[in-house]
């Protein structure tokens, strides 16, 4: 047991050590494509590949840490209109990543007793799984919380007058929501089955 908590906390120090370099190091954690919209971010695959290793519960610890340094970011270094806009609100900022922090989890728990090709299907769909609920979570709650406020609406691009704002949203943040879930899916796998297979070893 001892030995267990030993690795498990080890790999937590690893992916805390990761987690700050992608947040905290330009070009690494966030890529800005576009200077007026939030940038496509990485992060969602570290979630990700934690929450798979570690589970539901220590994925959603994850998370919660994610959504705190998201939001100490957009107080101290907001990249852009948009993301100072959003993540400076604790309901944004937070709740999407919780959420990405715990399905992956729950995805890795439904299919660990499959075998290899059904797991990596597993790994994928965690992955794709992870992006996509940050990316739909922010929508929704942007949506609902900045409802009828035309700056954020203005920030987003040219869109014709009335146009709802989460139509808005989901045009100007679907794109990047669409490209992190496909790297996620992709990757995820990648890195994870050799994890798993070394971390058996070290039981």
């Amino acid at each position: 047991m001892h030995r267990k908590e030993t690795r498990n906390l080890a790999i937590t120090a690893v992916f805390v050590a990761i987690f700050l370099l992608q947040t905290f190091v330009p070009n690494i954690g966030y890529i800005r494509i576009l200077p007026t919209l939030p940038a496509i971010t990485t992060v969602p695959l570290t979630v990700a590949v934690y929450s798979l290793l570690m589970g539901p519960k220590a994925g959603t610890l994850f998370g919660l840490f994610w959504g705190l340094l998201r939001l100490f970011q957009a107080y101290t270094q907001p990249g852009d209109i948009v993301s100072l806009m959003l993540f400076q609100n604790v309901f944004i900022s937070i709740v999407p990543s919780i959420l990405a922090g715990l399905f992956p989890g729950l995805i890795g728990r439904l299919f660990e007793h499959k075998s290899g090709k059904a797991k990596e299907l597993g790994y994928i769909l965690a992955g794709a799984v992870t992006s996509l609920t940050n990316t739909a979570m922010v929508i929704l709650l942007t949506s609902v919380i900045f409802m009828g406020n035309g700056k954020l609406a203005a920030s987003m691009g040219h869109f014709a007058p009335g146009t709802p704002l989460i139509v808005i949203l989901i045009l100007a943040l679907g794109m990047n929501g669409l490209i992190e879930a496909i790297f996620t899916a992709v990757i995820t796998p990648i890195i994870v089955t050799p994890m798993k297979t070394v971390m058996k070893k070290l039981r």
